[in-house]
């Protein structure tokens, strides 16, 4: 396979781009710096051989490796985006490399003291003897999904290395945007011309998913009324404390640090208010169709019921859906999800198949008619300053890559 140094010069070289992108704005990409490492992806697919590189207007990439049989197969295609999350700045990156990993507590930042700790993190514990990539702990890292473009294309650069490895046409294709849910909004399913795709989005060595949740972005604004303190007895209504009142009428244990597998729950991920006006900013999930409405109808009845109390339109709630459980579009087709899984058990790697509590572009592509299973990137901790990959997880994703070509490669269309 892909040596280990090369995979790590690959994944460095990418997380030490800035690609944060941004939920306000309304460009595609949502930030001019996404192009910086996408122009590099373009030119770093045409060296390593592969054909019909293209990006377009909104930065979406795509690449084909052609066939090397006589016969039909089906046409498969491996996605991953290229933007990191604003949850957490990707600004000034500085990858730190722990080899043989010992299991004790990692020295992110001596100076801020900054600790990744099996004490806190128990999945560091799988990975003794191995090589980690960490953060300096000022920043997040990028292996969401970083870490599944350099598999990509690594898994890419070895097909084409040993044209012995037997294989159908494959797809490649990278994203913007993915972290503010629009990673697949001016995905052109058409152009790419898969039979089914495979994200490498996932997190730890074996993920393999086909269920996502449902979601949706809900605002809550809450009117106030703004007067002088000193006189402020029976004008004044402090948006903020009303605020925590609808706060604290949803229910307290359905939040995402009470929650796990198929829970679904409310999450409050910003505050912005003064007196006069207050914004509450939710993600509603539930992987059950039916609970993800009852969830956002419990919003909008908490609303009117406080509207009614006060008398007043006081709260406003506008909820959007955001994507569906990709589960309905992946069940019709499970054999790609039976690939996936003979190809993980060919690398000698036991397969976690659950759901995804979160969602990955190939939720909204298996919509668009482009069913699109979750395999494992490799990286934990997503979004902050603890976040780590081990390098060997990586170059089992790169050999389940090689491995699913194979496989499909032995199917008719």
């Amino acid at each position: 396979m892909i040596s280990k140094q090369k995979i790590i010069d690959r994944f460095t070289s990418y997380v030490t781009v800035d690609t944060e992108s941004d939920p306000e704005s309304n460009t595609t990409p949502s930030t001019e710096k996404q192009w910086n490492l996408a122009n590099a992806l373009v030119e770093e697919l045409k060296e390593i051989g592969m054909e019909d590189v293209s990006i377009d207007e909104n930065a979406y990439i795509m690449a084909t490796l052609p066939s090397n049989l006589d016969r039909e197969v089906p046409v498969i295609g491996f996605i991953s985006h290229f933007d990191t999350s604003p949850d957490f700045t990707g600004a000034h990156v500085k990858p730190q490399l722990i080899e043989k990993y010992d299991g004790n507590d990692i020295i992110l930042n001596k100076e801020q003291n900054i600790v990744l700790s099996p004490k806190e993190f128990d999945d560091l514990l799988m990975y003794k003897g191995q090589t980690l990539v960490t953060t300096d702990g000022t920043t997040l890292l990028g292996a969401d999904d970083k870490a599944g473009i350099a598999e990509i294309i690594s898994a890419m650069e070895y097909l084409i290395d040993h044209p012995e490895i037997k294989h159908g046409k494959i797809r490649v294709g990278f994203t913007p945007d993915e972290e503010i849910g629009r990673g697949a909004h001016k995905f052109d399913v058409k152009k790419f011309g898969a039979d089914w795709a495979y994200t490498m989005d996932g997190s730890q060595v074996g993920e393999l998913e086909y269920e996502n949740f449902n979601a949706a972005g809900a605002v809550v604004t809450i009117q106030g009324k703004i007067v002088h303190p000193g006189y402020a007895k029976g004008k004044m209504i402090n948006s903020m404390y009303l605020a925590t009142e609808f706060i604290n009428s949803l229910p307290r244990m359905e939040t995402p640090e009470h929650t796990e597998d198929r829970e679904g729950f409310f999450h409050l991920n910003s505050i912005e208010g003064t007196v006069d006006s207050t914004k509450l900013q939710y993600i509603i999930r539930d992987h059950d169709k039916t609970h993800f409405e009852a969830r956002k109808e419990v919003m909008r009845k908490l609303a009117e019921e406080l509207n009614s109390q006060y008398d007043k339109e006081l709260f406003g709630v506008e909820i959007k859906d955001q994507y569906f459980n990709m589960r309905e579009k992946i069940e019709p087709v499970m054999h790609i999800v039976d690939i996936a899984e003979a190809a993980m058990k060919m690398a000698g790697i036991k397969p976690l198949i659950k759901p995804i509590r979160g969602g990955t572009d190939g939720s909204q592509l298996s919509y668009m008619g482009l069913p699109c299973p979750n395999i494992f990137a490799g990286g934990h901790n997503f979004h902050g300053r603890y976040e780590y990959v081990p390098v060997e997880s990586m170059q089992k994703a790169i050999e389940v890559i090689v491995n699913i070509a194979q496989l499909t490669a032995k199917k008719d269309v």
